[in-house]
């Protein structure tokens, strides 16, 4: 198989263009595939390099955790600011000239959520909470207090544009994912302290539309990118990632609140939902969705499973349907989403990730 470095830098120099790249790794895997039966993951994730990346993985949370103790002890949101600063001078050597994925990504998370730590303690000395530079929690209404929707959302507005910059300076994928939450919060809690009574009576449906929307945003850069040979990928993927708990949740959540009071006909609600759902992952080639309703779909099971009259093997029933559920679609997962795309139109499915295609 063609190594996929090689490729991008192929691609990056104006070499080969991404449908050479496409034809070339399809070339590649019909060649592998006459060596050796192994499947192939078009789902591929940049996690991890080697060993090096969870030893300096390890050290960053050693230091971080030093770091936001030992300046913590100043006050005034010392310890915040100190770990962001520090987080992206890390991210200049290990993320910008060492480019290695694990640590580049918690150091880019250590970065965020520092920001909002601080942007939540100035946010509440901003609007006279005492302590609150000390203490950010208080920003969350911990005293009480009208406004404290309003510091979330100024926290994460400015956590959004930090992102922003972070992402122009070290190209990490999953910043884009980041944020697009903080602008996702910012929104949410902006209904939040200008409409409560809006968002407690639309809440579960203003969540899912976000989602959705994120959902959007991450096919857009998939269908850019169908061979999944570009950085576009692996921001498609994070944003997924995103996505996926913010339509599943919301939806499911209040059929399954209860689980003892959970009918028959609302568990076959939920699986059919599931369903609806895994059609939806197979189609556009990302399992994210799959993965978020698992655990529905495992509380609608045993309702099924206890109506049926297996209560005493709800447990073990469930987790044999729902592991055998995983492992007969991973091993299908091919035939399966072709036999799909054939049922769509055709200029649809041509726009789709699917790379698999033109695989056995």
């Amino acid at each position: 198989m063609i190594a996929d470095d090689v490729l991008d830098k192929g691609i990056a120099r104006g070499i080969i263009s991404p449908g050479q790249a496409m034809a070339l790794r399809d070339i590649s895997r019909e060649i592998d595939t006459t060596l050796v039966s192994e499947p192939q993951d078009d789902e591929k994730l940049r996690f991890i390099s080697g060993f090096a990346d969870i030893f300096v993985t390890i050290g960053i949370g050693l230091f971080s955790v030093a770091v936001w103790y030992l300046a913590g002890t100043f006050g005034g949101g010392a310890g915040a600011l100190a770990l962001a600063a520090a987080s992206w001078l890390l991210a200049e050597f290990f993320t910008r000239r060492r480019r290695q994925a694990l640590p580049s990504i918690v150091l880019l998370c250590l970065f965020a959520g520092s920001v909002f730590w601080a942007g939540l303690a100035l946010g509440g000395a901003l609007f006279g909470v005492e302590g609150a530079l000390s203490h950010p929690n208080l920003a969350f209404g911990a005293e009480g207090g009208e406004p404290d929707g309003l510091w979330i959302l100024a926290a994460a507005l400015l956590t959004a544009i930090l992102a922003a910059l972070h992402y122009v300076r070290f190209r990490v994928p999953i910043t884009i994912a980041v944020g697009v939450a903080a602008l996702a919060g910012a929104l949410i809690f902006g209904v939040v302290s200008v409409a409560p009574e809006f968002m407690t009576a639309y809440g579960s449906l203003l969540i899912p539309l976000v989602g959705l929307a994120v959902f959007a945003l991450a096919m857009r850069f998939d269908m850019s990118d169908p061979a999944r040979v570009t950085r576009r990928t692996d921001i498609a993927f994070w944003l997924h990632m995103l996505a996926a708990p913010m339509i599943v949740h919301p939806i499911i959540a209040k059929l399954v609140i209860d689980r003892s009071d959970m009918t028959p006909a609302t568990a076959a609600s939920v699986l059919a939902i599931f369903l609806v759902l895994g059609i939806v992952a197979v189609v556009v080639d990302r399992r994210a969705l799959l993965v978020s309703g698992l655990a529905y779909a495992g509380y609608a099971s045993a309702t099924i499973f206890k109506t049926v009259g297996l209560e005493g093997q709800t447990v073990p029933a469930t987790l044999l349907a729902l592991g055998a559920f995983i492992l007969l679609l991973s091993a299908g997962w091919r035939p399966v989403r072709t036999g799909l795309l054939k049922l769509l139109p055709a200029n649809l499915a041509q726009k789709l990730p699917h790379p698999i295609l033109s695989g056995p």
